[in-house]
This record gives C-alpha cells, structure tokens and sequence, in this order.
C-alpha cells in the first residue's frame, strides 16, 4: 500500500512540475512574443515615463536602453544566461539576447519582448564559457532530431525568465514595487532643539 502511494504521489507531483512550465505565443510573423497590455489606473504619462526610465536604469542591468522615440516609446535590448544542470553540477550553454518595447499612454501601457536568439556558448583555453560568435539562432526555429529536446528546454527556461521578468516590469509600473527616489539629505542645525 505505501508502494502505491508513493507511486501515485510521484505521479501527481511530476505532473505538477510539467504544468508550472510557460510557452511563448507567436506573432503574425511567426516569431515568438510575449505582449501585455496593463491598466495603470491613476498614473500620468509622465509617472509612467519615469518609471519606465528608472527600471532601465536601475533594476535590470542586464537590459540595455537603445533608443527613445518621441517620449512614449522606449526600446531596449537584454540577454539572459540558459544554465544546463546535469545531476547537481550547473554551467551556462547560451544566452538568449532578446528586444524590449515598452509604450506608454496616460493611465496604461503595454511592453513586448520579442526576436529572442540563442548564442551557444563553448569553452576558451582558459576553461571559461564564452560565446561562440554573435550570430544567434532564432528561438522558434525547428531543431534536427537529436537536438529537440534541448531546444525545447531552452525555449521553456526562457519562457520561465520571461514571464518573471514581466510580473516585475508591472508590478514596478503599477507601484506595488517601491521606487528608488532620491531623498534629500537632511541639514542638522545645531542651534534649533
């Protein structure tokens, strides 16, 4: 009977494990995208604007501004590291560079992330991963047999990064994640008590 039990909860729990997992969507275009639209109730344009300034700036490093057209749309570009596990030990296999945009309008806003490709990563002589050139492959393309699986997980693990990174970006809009403001610095005057 605990035979049983343990079977079925190791069941239950790998099934569990398997639905946490997200996929992206595709666009029009057949790449992969990740778009939401948000509801900034009681946030000006221009509270939004600095706060999507403050969050490239700030939090993200790995996000780099490339450009601000007009002063509502912002695009940036990032990367994030794929880390390949095998029993306990863990190394990095790629990176994925991907491209932000994020428009704002009084009282909403909307970002996408999307043209994610992958850049494997190999070893120098030093034992260092590095990155095998700047070329990427895109994430949505179809991998050889032997290979699908891998690939899969990179498009899972991305998917993963993600859908954290876009809770953060609007929950840091919204203002359930506080601001870095600059307080400024009190002047003790010893005269006054």
């Amino acid at each position: 009977m605990k035979l049983i039990g343990c079977f079925l909860f190791l069941i239950f729990s790998s099934s569990f494990c398997i639905a946490q997992n997200e996929e992206l969507l595709r666009d029009e275009h057949g790449k992969l995208i990740y778009y939401k639209l948000v509801e900034a109730k009681g946030c000006t344009k221009e509270q939004l604007k600095e706060r999507v300034n403050l969050f490239l700036r700030k939090p993200y490093k790995e996000l780099k501004l490339k450009t601000i057209r007009g002063d509502t749309v912002f695009v940036a570009t990032g990367k994030l590291i794929i880390n390949k596990t095998v029993l306990v030990m863990s190394h990095p296999s790629g990176e994925v560079l991907y491209h932000f945009q994020a428009e704002i309008k009084d009282e909403k806003f909307r970002f996408w992330l999307t043209n994610f490709n992958f850049v494997p990563y190999q070893r120098d002589r030093y034992g260092n991963f590095v990155t095998g050139g700047n070329k990427g492959m895109p994430l949505e393309s179809s991998m050889d047999k032997l290979n699908v699986a891998q690939w899969k997980e990179y498009q899972v693990q991305t998917a993963n990064y993600v859908s954290q990174f876009a809770r953060v970006f609007k929950d840091y809009m919204v203002g359930k994640i506080g601001l870095d403001v600059a307080v400024p610095n009190k002047i003790v005057v010893k005269r006054e008590w």
